[in-house]
């Protein structure tokens, strides 16, 4: 099989702070696996990651301690390096954006669109702190989104509804620093014509996913955007922590990180070269034709990976003969929630990775991201399932075929691969299995469906333990020696399967199983090869995982800080205060959607008395034509609010289930329209 030159980059995690589950499961666990897979393979390929150590959440960590952004850097580079290490993440390098080989890097791509005049110079209006005096970044204020009302929304994107406006839009805007309102002050910055490349860059898509098949997740992310029309974007800010400006008289402004930051895996993989004293090394993947480059990230990167990186590179393309390739593929998985809320560093609501790893094995972790990896949709980690994973699956399928097997290898064979006799059909089933399950979870694995992969190797051990039972070889023993033999033989050889197939998954694990079965890997496609002679000698076995006591379990679970809806319900209020509240019985006559807000709803309703305008954040969970002539519960003394430009006159009742569905509460229609909810 011909062997492939791949590129492989994880998305930089900001080192801000420490790594949690949730990154593991989106841009980190499935690169690990698609690479230590393609070594199995004996492909040419490098695995670059790094720390992203400027912007604005680095600053805003060093203000709050009090403490240089260099401070913070270092803390938690050294803190997440080590929490993957721990992890076993197989990084070719991690590498970090400060390095001076960064700052060039970055800075010789703004200088070679600057050189060739594709940079546009323009003045803008930009929040400014009178009191701090200096210009506020985008995370340094917050007001309500012009949108959908969120009212923690930055001065140029909401994160509840994933629009972006001008700052002028931004309603009661706050600086961050101060608390003081900021005032609009003219500031001059240089822009990226990101719209003048969205042509080639739908095309650019298309080709790759008609060739290659992109997720949706990505393609429709993207098509959003084009819908939009993409818009010239700022490359530099107003900051002190950054990578300079290389133009005379620009004291005080950065490149911005959405620019520079991506271009540190080129500053990465430059230092790999260097120290493999390879200079060169960095143009045989980036400028090779024949190097497949697979961008692993998380959804909230899809745009800067799949559309500004690759216009970066085009401009480039367009304007130096030393020419990068693009992407092949940008497999971009959605978010890992924990026990059904987002995690949440303020809050307490999560665990990060060392914490995690200082209570369990790295190896039970891996698996059971793995197997609920949140490839299509949002999923969550509980740690009933963790310890469901670990305990009914790892111990229970896997590890118990192991031990079996072993224990009979050295208890009636002197601890070696007893010969074969003559094979039965079922002997023939597991050897042919053996033979198709690589061939079956590499298709997968090509395709980035990294779960089915996963339910597939323990779908090989489930027939292993099947085969086991089945060839009953504790009867064998006694009756026929050699028939037992048969069974011993062919179920180390599929131990041998299993080590290969999983070691991309449970790498410590695997090792263990090698080191037992006393050999070593061979490569992915000699795995359901017979590879273990007769008369080969065996190592002593080893319990390959502990199971999970429901006590041990019970005490994470008890850490877990009181949810805010429990918090909430402390809170008491006099009824005096609920009174003045106006509850009352609507019927929903009319429902449509607005264009640009997938969140929301334009409703009209009837409250008896009179009809009114209502925009209601349900079009995720509710399509118009499934409220019309509903009978819903509305605060009707709202003060009226404007979302998407349209004016809102209330707010409709709901709950929300733990996996964040909303239901809106609904009213038999004996009731009458317009009654008042006491």
């Amino acid at each position: 099989m011909e062997k492939e030159k791949v590129l492989v980059t994880s998305a930089l995690p900001y080192a801000n702070g420490p790594i949690h589950l949730g990154h593991l499961s989106g841009a980190y666990l499935p690169a690990d696996i698609y690479v230590r897979y393609k070594r199995l393979k004996g492909d040419d390929i490098i695995y670059v990651c790094g720390s992203d150590e400027h912007g604005v959440p680095i600053t805003i960590t060093a203000d709050k301690e009090k403490v240089s952004p260099k401070v913070i850097i270092d803390r938690y580079h050294e803190m997440n390096k080590k929490a993957f290490e721990m992890f076993g993440m197989d990084f070719d390098i991690y590498s970090r954006t400060s390095l001076p080989l960064h700052h060039e890097t970055a800075q010789t791509f703004f200088k070679s669109f600057y050189d060739q005049g594709i940079l546009k110079e323009k003045k803008t209006l930009q929040f400014y702190d009178e009191k701090a005096k200096m210009f506020l970044p985008d995370r340094y204020v917050e007001g309500t989104c012009p949108r959908c009302g969120y009212e923690e929304a930055r001065s140029d994107e909401c994160e509840n509804c994933s629009a972006h406006y001008e700052p002028t839009e931004l309603i009661n805007p706050k600086s961050k620093i101060t608390g003081e309102t900021p005032v609009l002050k003219e500031t001059s910055h240089w822009f990226f014509p990101l719209g003048n490349y969205q042509q080639w860059l739908e095309n650019y898509i298309e080709e790759m996913d008609k060739k290659y098949g992109w997720k949706d997740n990505v393609l429709q992310q993207c098509r959003s955007w084009f819908k939009d029309g993409l818009k010239d974007r700022a490359v530099t800010r107003d900051l002190d922590w950054g990578v300079k400006v290389p133009l005379p008289d620009s004291e005080g402004k950065v490149l911005y990180v959405w620019f520079e930051a991506v271009l540190g895996y080129i500053s990465a993989t430059k230092e790999l070269g260097l120290q493999r004293n390879n200079p060169d090394l960095w143009k045989d993947y980036w400028q090779n034709p024949g190097t497949k480059y697979i961008a692993f990230i998380g959804k909230d990167n899809i745009v800067f990976h799949a559309i500004m990186f690759p216009a970066m590179l085009k401009a480039w393309n367009d304007g130096n003969d030393d020419k990068y390739i693009y992407p092949q593929n940008v497999p971009a998985n959605e978010f890992l929630n924990f026990e059904g809320k987002k995690f949440s560093k303020s809050r307490g609501w999560g665990i990060d990775v060392i914490e995690f790893l200082n209570l369990f094995p790295a190896d039970p972790l891996r698996y059971t991201l793995a197997a609920n990896l949140p490839e299509n949709k949002d999923t969550d980690f509980y740690w009933k399932e963790f310890q469901a994973r670990n305990n009914n699956e790892l111990a229970d399928i896997l590890g118990n075929f192991v031990n079996r097997t072993f224990t009979f290898a050295h208890k009636h064979f002197n601890g070696e691969v007893p010969p074969k006799g003559k094979l039965e059909e079922i002997d023939i089933q597991m050897l042919k299995a053996n033979e198709e399950y690589p061939v079956k979870i590499s298709a997968l694995l090509e395709k980035f469906k990294i779960k089915d992969a996963v339910l597939e190797m323990m779908n090989l051990a489930r027939a292993a333990n099947k085969y086991f039972n089945d060839t009953e070889p504790w009867k064998t023993v006694k009756s026929d020696k050699e028939r037992c033999g048969t069974t011993i033989n062919i179920s180390l050889q599929t131990v041998y399967t299993l080590a290969e197939m999983f070691s991309p998954v449970i790498p410590f694990t695997a090792e263990k199983m090698f080191k037992m079965l006393n050999t070593e890997k061979r490569g992915w496609f000699d795995a359901g090869k017979e590879n273990l002679p007769p008369g080969h000698k065996l190592n002593k076995a080893e319990i390959l995982f502990v199971k999970i006591e429901d006590k041990t379990i019970e005490e994470q679970i008890a850490k877990l800080p009181q949810s805010e809806e429990t918090e909430e319900k402390k809170k008491e209020i006099s009824y005096e205060q609920f009174s003045e509240i106006d509850l009352r019985v609507a019927k929903i006559i009319s429902a449509e959607r607005i264009p640009k807000a997938e969140k929301l709803l334009k409703l009209q309703v009837d409250l008896g008395y009179e009809k009114r305008q209502i925009i209601a954040g349900v079009a995720k969970f509710y399509s118009p034509e499934d409220l019309i002539n509903k009978r819903v519960i509305v605060v009707a003394n709202l003060k009226p609010a404007k979302l998407f430009g349209l004016k809102s006159e209330g707010m409709l009742l709901a709950s929300e289930n733990n996996d964040g569905k909303l239901k809106i509460v609904e009213i038999d229609n004996s009731v009458e329209i317009g009654a008042k909810v006491k």
